[in-house]
């Protein structure tokens, strides 16, 4: 029953973000035709600083065809539509008012808090984990209409990388679900944290392969073939706190 209140809770939310990362693979992949049409014209592009250095970059990685989905899909859309979705679907406790009236029948039900809550972590981890690898399976699978091959190993590998290092958001909206009564607060405070830490990485473009973000999108692997083993142990390490964290405050929160 637990279980299946949690899936009933959340499945608006990950069936939402299921259609629309699905809808842009397909769109990533089909749209790469007309991304080799406009290289021409984009590499004619003249124009200076900060500005004019993105677009060579761009031009550069669209290049290829690895370079291309690496940062339109797993660096840009993937990523960003993913970290909302892992914000969404951790924002809301079982415990408050978002639940409505099953709140109190919730807390009446013969299984402790922490199980409650346990379960309902498990149920969006296995919606995120879903949300990270079935729609990036769909490059590999489409890469040939248009006439190109991608690689199911990368494929999986960033992925993981995603969902690893990406569930230290999911699991701070959790925790911060057991603070506030309602759906909005964790929601943007969650995003907030992501935004800052976006820019900030933008802002220091650290070459070491540093920040969260980074790790997400597996940027060494792409650039080096060698996976961001410290950004992964951190991210777990984490995840983990946060996670025991949550436990803590949902044992001892007064209803």
């Amino acid at each position: 029953m637990l279980w299946y209140k949690s899936w009933l809770e959340t499945r608006w939310r990950f069936l939402i973000g299921f259609a629309l990362l699905m809808l842009s693979a397909m769109g990533c992949v089909f749209g790469y035709p007309r991304v080799i049409q406009l290289l021409p014209a984009a590499s004619s592009i003249d124009a200076g600083g900060e500005i004019g250095r993105r677009i060579k970059e761009a031009v550069q990685l669209a290049g290829t065809y690895r370079g291309y989905v690496w940062s339109q899909w797993f660096g840009q859309e993937l990523l960003q539509m993913w970290t909302l979705f892992a914000a969404l679907v951790g924002s809301g406790s079982v415990f408050s008012r978002v639940s409505g009236d099953a709140a109190p029948f919730t807390l009446s039900l013969p299984a402790s808090r922490n199980r409650v809550l346990g379960i309902r972590a498990a149920t969006g981890f296995a919606e995120l984990f879903v949300l990270a690898f079935v729609p990036s399976l769909i490059i590999p699978l489409c890469s040939p209409v248009i006439g190109q091959s991608y690689s199911f190993g990368d494929a999986l590998v960033y992925s993981t990388c995603l969902f690893v290092a990406g569930s230290a958001f999911y699991c701070l909206a959790l925790l911060l679900s057991t603070v506030f009564n309602d759906l909005w607060r964790p929601l943007m405070i969650t995003c907030g944290v992501a935004l800052v830490l976006a820019l900030g990485e933008q802002a220091l473009r650290s070459a070491s392969g540093g920040g969260i973000f980074r790790v997400m999108s597996a940027q060494t692997y792409f650039q080096t073939g060698s996976l961001p083993w410290a950004g992964l142990v951190v991210s777990l390490a984490l995840s983990s706190a946060m996670l025991y964290g949550a436990d803590a405050n949902i044992a001892r929160r007064d209803f």
